[in-house]
């Protein structure tokens, strides 16, 4: 679902002899769509590798995108294998790199099913299992309920929704882009109560200190992004 249009406008702007550097972006393997759909370990659509490559045409840069399990994300950035990292927070990820300016909105959700009582608020699911996804952190789940938030790991966001539909979970902890575009889908079928905001963010990139690219380069980049109105083109192409 990559705009053809707005990456040529991208890349024309490219001062000459520049086309041939690289970007290198991670991307975590249990993200799925509408952030990253891969096949055969490579990312071939999504909002990571839509923003990915309209950072690098902003910096005269072509995306090369790095698929890697989330537990060695944090490793690649701090050793330069990767350049950026982005729609995370600090709150998620913690490591020895720079972080560029907030961009990308994103709001996390407590859902329940139908099946079960309607909690008023996130309290009211103390001490129950929440279907989050395994290596994700979810500080603000940890501030509100302590030792009552008991984790249901599943191995993506997608698996954790199946379950719920199967009746195998009664609560989970999803991002609202996600769930919006996985219910235009009906894909998995679910019957739920109304969601309940647990925190929105604004999402940015980790910059790696060794990496190609300067904090200042990407905060340039994303400039761009947000003046050109490329990032809302982005997401709005996903909801």
């Amino acid at each position: 679902m990559t705009n053809p249009k707005l990456l040529l406008a991208l890349l024309l702007s490219i001062p000459p002899g520049l086309q041939a550097a690289e970007l290198s972006v991670l991307v975590d393997t249990s993200t799925d769509m509408p952030m990253a759909r891969f096949e055969r370990g490579r990312l071939v659509d999504g909002i990571h590798k839509d923003i990915g490559q309209a950072l690098a045409g902003a910096m005269g840069r072509t995306a090369v995108f790095v698929a890697m399990p989330r537990k060695r994300i944090v490793r690649a950035l701090e050793d330069g294998s990767a350049d950026v990292l982005c729609s995370y927070v600090p709150e998620w990820l913690d490591g020895s790199f720079h972080w560029s300016r907030a961009f990308v909105p994103i709001t996390q959700v407590l859902i329940t099913a139908r099946s079960a009582a309607r909690p008023r608020s996130v309290a009211d699911v103390s001490g129950k299992p929440i279907g989050t996804v395994l290596g994700y952190s979810h500080p603000e789940l940890d501030d509100m309920l302590g030792a009552g938030f008991i984790r249901d790991e599943g191995v993506s966001s997608l698996a954790n929704l199946r379950k719920l539909a199967a009746g195998r979970l009664q609560h989970v902890v999803t991002a609202k882009l996600f769930l919006d575009y996985r219910q235009k889908l009906s894909d998995p079928v679910l019957v739920l109560h109304p969601p309940l905001e647990v925190k929105s963010y604004m999402g940015q990139c980790a910059v790696s200190p060794k990496g190609k690219v300067t904090l200042a380069d990407v905060d340039k980049a994303i400039s761009r992004l947000i003046s050109s109105g490329a990032m809302s083109t982005i997401l709005a192409r996903y909801q």
